[in-house]
């Protein structure tokens, strides 16, 4: 038996007089583009520390203009404009908005604002998504852009409604290896493919305790169950297996290990009287879950915060040719000649993994590559995701990610946490899409040209901003 936690589904199967007008007014958002916007005036919500990063990544993006700056703290918007004008004269802001908790509201309801790009802490994400879009912006929003299934539902209905781009800033679907194993998979390399494995492994502990504005908030009591944070692996792995066009998410099963390194970790380091000690934790070291698609494939997912191991995403995909790992120090593959062929105990030699690499390698990173790499940001992924999205705008092109997957990757938050819950209980995932998934025309993700979009391509490109932050 399975939690079931899709609402929608659930009213509009009352009566078959509402299904079906909720059918004649649905109008779907897969494949959506927009009429060519050459120039795109972006309004910059949160920029003390993701957003600014954002600011000074996009400022180079011919087209794209800073028109807002807008954070809670007057600082971090002198800073962001005094970086602007120091370093892209033209591209500084026209107007600022900040002080007060709800200062955004002024940058989405600004009429010279074409799109708004969020990079405030999560639990606002939401909020501001239907704001903005009610007030008729175009939305990129970081991770995860919702934590409730509530809120998926209703960014995807507002999103239908308005007709305006809602897309989630998942910068992992752009890293190089992650956009290597997508041309693999699209290319037929690995066959049909059956499984996948993604991870956030982040030591963060002291992060999420240390005494500073993140924190300010912070309730007394701490928990976490299921996956958070589950969109950096996940994202990928769908665009992998085409989830929501030609496959869906269908149900999930996650549970956590105890809290052993927490508990130790804050006996070690806090004395008696500190916050951090008196808070009550309950939440688990790691988290494990397990999707199974309409398709049959399966995809395990792990959330570490907090045991003492390396950083990872896993990124292992698993198909009847061969198999891609992102995450095997270096990255490994493996390739047979037949489906289910024998490839001996080993995974490729270096120099045949480095050729495969070169032949799949993704033509963004063959064209935009270098110049990413120097102007930064998580390796130069951030910077080819942003100038991705600026030249579907600028060309009238569907974006690569559009709001179902923004809902589905999302809603992992709040199924996780409920499997997590119930002792590892299947929960059925909503389908956002609402059936449109068997039909909907496969993800293209491709290139851009350069000197279309009005780069100088024979000017130097200065040293990477040594601001931008890690994963």
């Amino acid at each position: 038996m399975s939690i079931r936690l899709d609402r929608r589904e659930f009213f509009m199967g009352v009566a078959c007089a509402g299904t079906a007008a909720a059918a004649a007014t649905h109008s779907t958002m897969s494949g959506f583009s927009v009429p060519p916007m050459k120039r795109i005036r972006i309004a910059f919500i949160g920029i003390g520390d993701r957003g600014s990063a954002a600011v000074r990544r996009v400022c180079r993006i011919p087209g794209c203009e800073v028109e807002v700056l807008c954070d809670l703290r007057k600082e971090a918007v002198d800073a962001n404009q005094g970086w602007l004008k120091k370093n892209c004269i033209s591209k500084a802001a026209k107007r600022f908005y900040s002080g007060s908790n709800e200062c955004w509201k002024g940058a989405c309801d600004d009429s010279g604002v074409d799109l708004v790009y969020v990079a405030v802490p999560a639990y606002l994400h939401a909020r501001i998504e239907l704001y903005a879009m009610n007030a008729g912006k175009h939305v990129l929003v970081e991770v995860p852009a919702a934590n409730t299934i509530d809120d998926c539902w209703n960014i995807v209905e507002t999103s239908e409604r308005t007709r305006r781009h809602c897309m989630m800033l998942e910068n992992c679907c752009y890293g190089q290896d992650e956009l290597l194993a997508w041309n693999l998979c699209h290319q037929g390399v690995l066959g049909s493919l059956s499984h996948a494995e993604g991870a956030y492994i982040h030591n963060l502990t002291e992060r999420q305790l240390e005494n500073s504005f993140r924190n300010r908030n912070r309730p007394k009591k701490s928990s976490l169950h299921g996956n958070s944070y589950p969109t950096h692996p996940l994202g990928p792995i769908c665009l992998y297996l085409d989830v929501n066009r030609g496959d869906r998410m269908d149900t999930i099963v996650s549970v956590s290990s105890g809290n052993f390194t927490w508990k130790d970790y804050i006996a070690e380091t806090f004395g008696p009287n500190d916050w951090q000690t008196k808070m009550e934790v309950d939440r688990g070291d790691i988290n494990t879950s397990i999707i199974k698609t309409a398709r049959g494939r399966t995809i395990m997912l792990q959330r570490d915060f907090t045991t003492p191991r390396p950083y990872s995403r896993i990124n292992l995909v698993q198909g009847s040719r061969g198999c891609f790992w992102g995450y095997g120090w270096p990255a490994r593959l493996a390739v047979a000649r037949k489906p289910g062929g024998e490839i001996g105990k080993e995974w490729m030699s270096q120099a045949e993994y480095d050729e495969y690499a070169e032949k799949y390698r993704h033509p963004l990173w063959k064209s935009v590559g270098e110049i990413a790499k120097k102007v930064g940001g998580h390796g130069g992924m951030d910077f080819i995701m942003d100038i991705r999205w600026a030249y579907c705008l600028q060309n009238g092109l569907p974006l690569d990610m559009d709001v179902y997957d923004l809902a589905s990757w999302s809603s992992i938050v709040e199924c996780s946490r409920n499997s997590d819950l119930a002792g590892g209980v299947p929960v059925e995932l909503p389908d956002f899409t609402r059936g449109a998934w068997k039909t909907a025309k496969p993800r293209v993700i491709g290139n851009v040209d350069l000197a279309k979009m009005g780069f100088n391509l024979s000017a130097p490109i200065k040293k990477k901003d040594d601001a931008q932050l890690d994963v």
